[in-house]
């Protein structure tokens, strides 16, 4: 990462990844009332369903209201878009209309989630939230910018290219929050956050925050944050305690698609989501669960916004049960009914295994996660296990009576 930041300090405290953040370091608030938030925005979290405050909420609202730079590693489901939007909302002036704080994610849906989060949360407040995502009508974006927003949930090509055309005017901003940090800081997203780092006043105040934090992401922030209150999980406190976790063996890659139709009507149950690791795959197994007549949605990177939009929207009214994708949906993406999740495909990244999983379990429910296993992933199904301290047992004969 080259971004640096030009302050009195660039040390940070030695926190290892594996060191959970203790609370003798951190206040831990057990109370919305308690955390000195505006009237406006409690009455919105309460509107919006929240009774009290989540572990992550407890111990990382309170750090960034003040002002400081916070790296927050929770399990997903644990409420980390609330933790951020709550804090940048009551941060807001909302007599300036400029954009205050910069929420950038990895994904379009991600970006659009968060802004709806943020708008249910500011219910009761005149905050206008807006989503710069790509696949959007330009002019749309640049009319809605310049008519005054106060915080911007965005992806990086679509902010950027915002900034660059003076649409998004970055001199009010107080607050960047790049959400599935590890994501965000890989080499892929680098060299984006790094230009749209350069448009920033040198005082902005930097929030990271995902599910997985790698020891290089945590040592790279190092480079730009300044004194950072690091709220860390360990490794081992990753694996969602609601979700049962299962293999299935399948001999090789032709036996899955049978498995798949044999379990079929345990996934409509309730709702489904099947991760494969390519768009193709996504395709070829909608294709031939269509041409067997079971009713599937597919959703990945290469349909155009507005399909990706609607495929979503009926997927969580519960329209649609079955949801085959690609990792697109991995991070982030709530639907608070998907209570089974199956890796078609084992994912090809051991930090995204998390991240598939916490599709189901939101938030403490109860959840399942089925993996398929050819003789050939035995190896990488061991290696997560080891990776997560967890155990992944083989499916049993009445694995439906595990989702009711």
């Amino acid at each position: 990462m080259s971004i640096n930041k030009k302050k009195e300090s660039n040390k940070s405290s030695s926190t290892s990844i594996n060191d959970n953040l203790q609370s003798s370091q951190v206040e831990i608030k057990t109370t919305f009332e308690s955390m000195g938030l505006r009237e406006d925005l409690l009455r919105g979290i309460f509107n919006y369903g929240f009774e009290k405050p989540s572990a992550i909420q407890q111990r990382a609202i309170v750090p960034i209201i003040k002002g400081r730079d916070t790296i927050a590693q929770s399990q997903s489901g644990t409420g980390k878009t609330a933790t951020f939007s709550i804090s940048a909302l009551q941060c807001v002036d909302v007599g300036t209309r400029q954009p205050q704080a910069l929420i950038l994610s990895p994904t379009r849906e991600l970006a659009q989630q968060i802004q709806k989060v943020a708008l249910a949360l500011a219910e009761y407040m005149s905050v206008q939230v807006h989503a710069c995502v790509g696949g959007k009508d330009l002019a749309e974006d640049i009319k809605k910018l310049e008519s005054g927003v106060h915080v911007v949930s965005g992806t990086p090509g679509r902010v950027l290219d915002m900034i660059t055309r003076k649409s998004l005017n970055t001199t009010h901003i107080k607050m960047l929050i790049l959400d599935e940090a590890d994501e965000m800081l890989s080499m892929g997203f680098q060299p984006l956050i790094n230009d749209i780092y350069r448009y920033l006043p040198p005082s902005t105040q930097i929030v990271l925050v995902s599910a997985t934090l790698t020891q290089d992401v945590v040592t790279m922030t190092n480079n730009f944050m300044t004194n950072p209150v690091r709220i860390l999980l360990k490794r081992d406190e990753l694996t969602l305690d609601g979700i049962k976790q299962f293999f299935v063996a399948v001999e090789k890659e032709d036996w899955k698609f049978g498995t798949l139709c044999d379990i079929y009507d345990s996934l409509t149950i309730t709702q489904a989501v099947i991760f494969c690791n390519t768009k193709k795959r996504v395709d070829q197994l909608t294709e031939k669960m269509r041409e067997a007549n079971f009713t599937v949605a597919s959703m990945h990177g290469d349909m155009v916004q507005k399909e990706r939009e609607e495929i979503l929207k009926s997927f969580r009214s519960g329209e649609n049960r079955v949801l085959i994708t690609t990792d697109i949906l991995a991070r982030g993406i709530d639907v608070q009914q998907v209570s089974l999740v199956i890796n078609y495909d084992l994912p090809l990244d051991r930090e995204n295994y998390i991240h598939r999983i916490g599709r189901s379990g939101r938030f403490g429910r109860k959840g399942v996660a089925i993996n398929f296993v050819k003789n050939s992933d035995i190896r990488i199904l061991r290696d997560i296990e080891q990776f997560y301290s967890t155990q992944i047992d083989e499916m049993p004969m009445n694995f439906a009576d595990s989702i009711n």
